[in-house]
């Protein structure tokens, strides 16, 4: 086994302790002959970790087929004395991976001592708020503005390594050390793409709300109403977001939801429709007490689908609260399949910024952050 070392100086805009203790950290990647752990082996496993000085990249490399227990063992020694593993879908392959290889050679090692810290789950619901074409490490760095030397993914260095265990060129080794090398010194880097999580997650205050008409070419207007937010972390770069009709654009560290206003009418439904009649020339349901007097050839019993009264103006789409009600009691839509609510408006509506922020929310749970 070739063991190589070198201090790494990085800075990153999103401190790495906010995953841990820094002396608990310890950010890993494995170079693989295949991509299952029951037939291919590991050769390469970087890890990037702090002595208490400064930031160190550690790479365990099998120069030969036989040195891969020597790999793992040199790894799960350094791995015992810390408490989180960061990666980059470590969960989805280089935890199984290396857990497989560890059964192969009938070894103790495991992780369960350790927290996982998988960067590329954190960041997997935002790919569309994103606009990022795929979820891979260079993907996440490109958005980032990350320079990468690596002209190579980990498959293509298969061959590569296979002409490295027969010729033991320097060159090759070369080629196989820099894409894991590159990859570790990218992962701390690719740390501030967890503002965005953080940012969609954390405590947001209220900072006001603003109507306006939006003009279209034919002369008509659509009423939208936009409610502004800060948050405490801020963003390195913006962006613009649509959920269903409603539009979240974030820039720093404030963030607005633009909300367009149904102009028109709407149906507010009663359950009970059993104790209403639904009235044939009004298109509409009334209490049986009333309608009673109303002659039969004009109403009839209502059902669930035609047991509503209208009503006309502006609207407000209502979200569901996390227990699937609605977050106010009154409640209208289009027609009885509608699964879009709606809520009356009026500039009273968000006054209270608790209020405010719960809307926010109650749309956010829906990137399932």
């Amino acid at each position: 086994m070739i063991t190589i070392q070198n201090p790494l100086t990085f800075t990153s805009s999103y401190p790495p302790k906010r995953l841990g203790a820094i002396s608990d950290l310890l950010f890993f990647d494995i170079e693989t002959t295949g991509f299952s752990g029951d037939y291919a082996s590991v050769y390469l496993i970087g890890c990037v970790w702090h002595d208490g000085n400064t930031w160190i990249l550690t790479q365990y490399f099998a120069e030969t087929r036989d040195a891969e227990e020597e790999v793992l063992d040199a790894f799960f020694a350094l791995l015992r004395t810390k408490r989180i593993l960061v990666h980059f879908n470590g969960d989805g392959f280089d935890i199984p991976f290396l857990t497989k290889r560890c059964v192969f050679y009938k070894k103790d090692w495991n992780f369960e001592a350790v927290e996982s810290f998988d960067i590329y789950k954190k960041i997997r619901p935002l790919k569309k708020l994103l606009g990022l074409e795929n979820l891979k490490q260079k993907s996440i760095e490109r958005f980032l503005g990350i320079a990468r030397e690596d002209k190579y993914n980990g498959g293509q260095l298969i061959e590569v390594y296979g002409e490295y265990l027969q010729t033991h060129s320097e060159l090759l080794k070369h080629l196989l050390i820099l894409h894991n090398e590159d990859d570790l010194k990218g992962m701390p880097q690719i740390l501030p793409i967890l503002a965005y999580p953080d940012f969609l997650t954390g405590d947001f205050s209220f900072k006001g709300s603003e109507s306006r008409d939006i003009p279209y070419a034919d002369g008509n207007s659509e009423k939208h109403l936009l409610l502004h937010y800060e948050s405490p972390v801020s963003l390195t770069s913006g962006f613009h977001f649509f959920i269903g009709e409603l539009e979240l654009s974030a820039e720093g560290n404030r963030l607005t939801l633009d909300l367009p206003l149904y102009s028109g009418e709407l149906k507010r439904f009663y359950s009970d429709y059993e104790n209403y009649y639904y009235m044939i020339y009004e298109d509409c349901a009334i209490h049986k007490s009333v309608g009673q007097y109303v002659d039969r050839s004009a109403r009839k019993k209502a059902t669930a689908k035609t047991c509503y009264t209208r009503a006309a103006g502006l609207f407000v789409p209502q979200p569901l609260l996390a227990d699937g009600t609605p977050m106010w009691h009154e409640c209208l839509k289009a027609d009885y399949k509608s699964k879009q609510l709606f809520v009356p408006y009026s500039e009273q509506l968000f006054t209270d910024p608790e209020t405010a922020v719960l809307y926010l929310h109650n749309y956010l749970r829906e990137l399932s952050l």
